[in-house]
């Protein structure tokens, strides 16, 4: 009964899943992903080779259609997600066995089986339906199959805490070691369980000798538990890597030998040890060491999925993210070191300095040429000013310390504390990157909006301005599922403390511990609670043993213990009712397309065989997806402003990939090199005497000049720095300038006839900043050297970079749909960036995909609407610059089919959408512009009234409301229309807001 009941579950959680399926690439890592599960390619550190192989045999279901390898690959989410869901329900059986009195937990009475059915049924079901667990099921990300390893080792050791026969019970604890093993080629999350399963193994070994657990037994337990994680996740993943590295340096460097001999060396006596092991073991009747050394076999062979990584790596397909191809590459890769560490006992706090730097470590990279690995750089340990034990407020970044004193209430200059530091953990980590995603999930959720918080009880949608209440992720669970949970934590406390300690423990290393070890700085690019679903999943349990608890509270009402069951599952069903319900209408993904739709949008955008630089995760992976998966638009080259500072990564753009031809950059590799022209100066050559150094700053310095000098290594364009026994690159100017070599005829198919007969002999601009990265010295090579080849390339800009991405080339900007491209001559249009109208007309109603954006049944998240934001923007820029050219009727077919494509209805208007507001009434759409400034004065009303009530005086939706609604006067002002009056009313109201 046990096992149909649980499939049964199995089949309502899958089918769930699979009707709300994504379709195709999600925002943020599914689209890399799917793309490198498709090809088989390396995804960002540390990657997830295990998750890549098995999806890649799922994007075989698509049968050759590339339009649904996506689809399919989203499938294996929902169906590891409908898995966990399976052997959540067998373990919560399992566990509330030992909460029934001791004579019936080997032969549960029919009443008993039926009580414990609907615990874990009640309790699997509200799992399912939760926003976190959800929200990963339905899409191609790693959480869903780390959630699945993790519900698996947890049921399988239940199984091997059931099993007497010894010979058994170990084949349980080996399949638990390889199921670790495979776990790690997929997130190391669910290596974070181990101390409870370690306690489980404490508990069984005590029953087997017949003795009482201890306080201190289970200690050690956890302990041991703990040592066998930072083992796996220290002296395993990169240290065995790392060590086969130091071999590879000591038999190439110093013994001549060739490539790779170190690693087969390595290799040949690491398998040597482990099976000299495992014969020694065996033939000297040692079982707990032979069981020790298989397990520890089994892990290693699971982890070996990463041999994936190294073979792919070294045939450098298209995404090859730090290309780990050789012994040094791999570990770099494994240990994240390009996203940097976090200190954890002890460091600075965010007001230090640092007053000292040390070398450290060389780095070393593969030089073919020598046949040897040479050290190109060192590491560096830096000793700060002000320090501190356990230090949660380290970040030094600008936005994060100013969001640390907002957060602290710490004025400028004043000096943290450790009370404050403990504050931030408490508020900000605990508080606020925990506690609020755990309420999410069995209380309610106000919105989806990021740092939205979540719903009492009590909270109601009165008096809520209508975009918060009409928001689709508003969930209100009337925190029914945190009773129930709360009710079954203190049930299982009273009837059995093992059961109590080891689902509070692993509620507690899935949750809060992982908030210990992560410390989250201040400001996260996007929410985080996928991260603590395990914690959640621990909970889930508790909410089932509270049908339990129910059914025992009510025994004195109902006599017959059937009944008594049946009533309490009853009674709890409302329960995960309630989360589905409530859930269903943001949880469901199954017509989106948008992201997809934008990314195409993005590439149309661009003329054949361009070059486009893009900056962030949502404006590179979906585009990465459409190439890799769908084959749309493989002639551009994407080019991640953020890759492009590594020299894997420049290699990279200097190969052909699809059509693609490489780009042009004339910087050779000893001149892009790990460890070169990392970084650039914009100062005086202190070379060329002050007299001579100034006149060449102030008249700007030729592009090509000086990367010919950069190449020469010219001590013009070098400072020494005696520390490390290398120099600075330094440019002279902020002001530079390229001879045009560009032939006329070229540009009348792209540039304006009246600009295209008129190009000027050079261009010229000023750096927008005192220093750059290396990839931003590549942008200016990439420029550089495509205008000494003729401008054969076209050059475009993503929308979506900051401000100083785009390095002072704003004035030689075209928009031309979603795309910026670079031009000879320097233009003027509507804002700050010239609008080709022509071009952009054509572009944006007749190559654009946009599917769904015009159902209001569909739930378009925050991530979705900031790129609808862009797409309407565009679209009021194209139809400003349209009216200025004095072509309104174009401009009032862009304004209408705009509003068509992306209505309030589906997607609310935001603050780029008042623009439409003049827009409108230029192009005698009076009634339109009415009806839009009537929607957004009322609703940016309601939203100052909200913030007023609130106390949220200084939010930038307050600033941008009252933005809103004080434009709207002005124009309505500037026409004479009668509604003026009105909304100057209320904005008079705000006027204090406004100083």
């Amino acid at each position: 009964m046990n096992t149909i009941a649980g499939w049964l579950i199995f089949l309502i959680a899958t089918t769930v899943y699979w009707l709300t399926l994504e379709p195709t690439a999600s925002f943020w890592d599914c689209g890399e992903f799917i793309a490198c599960s498709y090809k088989l390619e390396v995804p960002h550190p540390p990657g997830a080779p295990f998750f890549l192989l098995f999806n890649r045999l799922f994007s075989f279901l698509a049968a050759g259609d590339v339009y649904k390898v996506a689809y399919f690959i989203n499938l294996s989410s929902a169906l590891a997600s409908g898995f966990t869901i399976l052997f959540l329900f067998w373990s919560i059986g399992m566990l509330a066995l030992k909460l029934l009195p001791a004579g019936r937990q080997k032969s549960p009475t029919p009443a008993d089986t039926l009580l414990i059915l609907g615990a874990s049924g009640i309790g699997a079901l509200a799992y399912t339906f939760s926003d976190s667990f959800w929200f990963s099921a339905v899409e191609a990300e790693v959480y869903a199959m780390s959630s699945f390893f993790t519900a698996f080792v947890i049921w399988a050791m239940l199984k091997w805490e059931q099993t007497e026969d010894p010979q058994k019970a170990q084949r349980w604890l080996l399949l638990i070691a390889y199921m670790v093993g495979l776990s790690i080629g997929v997130h190391i999350l669910n290596l974070v369980c181990l101390p409870a399963l370690a306690l489980i193994y404490y508990y069984k070994k005590q029953q087997e000798k017949q003795a009482r657990p201890t306080f201190w037994g289970a200690v050690w337990a956890m302990a041991i538990g703990g040592a066998i994680i930072l083992a796996i996740i220290v002296f395993i993943i990169p240290g065995l890597p790392e060590l086969a590295g130091k071999f590879e340096i000591f038999f190439v460097n110093s013994l001549n030998l060739p490539f790779n001999s170190g690693l087969i060396f390595f290799s040949l006596l690491l398998l040597g040890g482990l099976i000299w092991g495992l014969v020694f073991s065996f033939r000297k009747q040692k079982h707990a060491l032979h069981l020790a050394l298989l397990m520890l076999t089994l892990v290693l062979i699971g982890y070996g999925s990463y041999g994936i990584v190294l073979i792919r790596a070294q045939f450098n397909p298209p995404i090859n993210e730090n290309d780990p191809s050789d012994a040094i590459r791999i570990v770099s890769y494994l240990k994240r070191e390009q996203y940097g560490d976090r200190p954890l006992l002890y460091g600075p706090v965010f007001t230090a300095r640092p007053v000292r730097s040390e070398k450290a470590a060389p780095l070393y990279r593969k030089d073919e040429a020598k046949g040897k690995y040479v050290i190109y750089d060192y590491k560096e340990t830096y000793t700060y000013d002000k320090n501190m034990l356990f230090p949660r407020i380290y970040s030094r970044e600008g936005s994060h310390v100013r969001m640390y004193r907002q957060i602290l209430g710490l004025r400028e200059g004043e000096e943290p504390t450790f009370a404050d530091n403990i504050a931030f953990l408490l508020k900000h980590q605990i508080g606020h990157m925990y506690f609020r995603y755990f309420m999410w999930n069995f209380a309610g959720r106000e919105s989806d909006i990021q740092n939205a918080g979540f719903l009492a009880p009590w909270d109601s949608d009165k008096d809520l301005p209508e975009l918060l209440a009409k928001n689709k992720a508003r969930n209100q669970y009337y925190s029914l599922p945190l009773l129930l949970g709360l009710l079954g934590l203190f049930f299982v406390y009273a009837r059995n403390r093992q059961v109590f300690y080891f689902t509070l423990l692993l509620f507690f290393f899935m949750g809060i511990a992982l908030v210990l070890y992560l410390n989250s700085p201040p400001i996260e690019p996007r929410e985080r609670d996928y991260i603590y679903v395990g914690s959640f999943y621990a909970f889930a349990m508790w909410i089932g043993f509270g049908v339990m608890a129910l059914a025992d509270l009510i025994n004195g009402l109902v006599k017959n213990k059937q009944l008594q069951a049946a009533l309490a599952t009853a009674l709890c069903l409302p329960v995960p009712g309630i989360m589905v319900a409530e859930g269903w209408d943001d949880h469901d993904r199954s017509d989106r397309y948008f992201q997809v739709d934008m990314a195409k949008n993005i590439l149309n955008s661009c003329a054949p065989n361009a070059i486009l630089f893009t900056a962030g995760d949502n404006d590179t992976f979906p585009l990465w997806y459409v190439q890799e998966v769908e084959g749309f638009r493989t002639d551009v080259r994407v080019c991640n402003l953020s890759l492009f500072a590594t020299d894997w990564y420049i290699s990279q753009m200097k190969r052909q990939v699809y059509e693609s031809t490489p780009l042009p950059i004339s910087l050779e590799e000893k001149d892009f090199a790990a460890g070169v022209n990392e970084q650039v100066v914009v100062m005086k050559a202190p070379q060329l005497g002050s007299t001579q150094a100034e006149a060449l700053y102030q008249k700007g310095v030729d592009l090509n000049t000086f990367f010919k000098l950069l190449q020469e290594n010219h001590p013009v364009v070098r400072v020494p720095n005696p520390e490390y026994g290398n120099a600075i690159a330094i440019l002279p100017s902020q002001k530079v300038y390229l001879k045009l070599n560009i032939d006329p005829g070229k540009v009348q198919s792209w540039l304006p006839k009246d600009k295209a007969q008129n190009l000027p002999g050079h261009m010229e601009w000023t750096l927008p900043i005192e220093q750059f990265f290396k990839n931003s010295l590549a942008v200016l090579n990439v420029v550089a050297t495509n205008n000494a080849n003729g401008w054969e390339r076209p050059i475009y800009f993503a929308p979506t970079l900051g401000s100083t991405d785009y390095m002072g080339l704003e004035p030689y900007l075209q928009a031309e749909g979603f795309a910026y491209r670079l031009t000879p001559i320097k233009l003027g249009g509507a804002g700050d960036i010239f609008v080709n109208t022509d071009i952009m007309y054509e572009n944006m109603m007749k190559k654009m995909f946009w599917r769904n954006l015009d159902r209001p049944d569909i739930h378009y998240n925050e991530d979705y609407r900031r790129f609808v934001l862009i797409a309407r923007n565009a679209f009021a820029r194209l139809a400003e610059q349209l009216i200025m050219e004095g072509k309104k009727d174009k401009a009032k077919k862009a304004l209408l089919e705009s509003l068509r494509l992306m209505p309030d209805a589906s997607i609310p208007y935001d603050v780029y959408s008042v623009q439409y507001i003049q827009l409108l009434l230029l192009v005698d759409e009076t009634a339109k512009a009415k009806e839009m400034a009537e929607v957004m004065a009322r609703r940016a009303k309601e939203e100052i009234e909200y913030a007023l009530r609130q106390q949220d005086l200084y939010s930038r939706n307050l600033m941008a409301n009252l933005y809103t609604l004080n434009h709207i006067v002005q124009v309505f002002e500037q026409y004479q229309l009668p509604e003026a009056a009105q909304y100057k009313q209320w904005l008079q109201k705000y006027e204090g807001l406004l100083q």
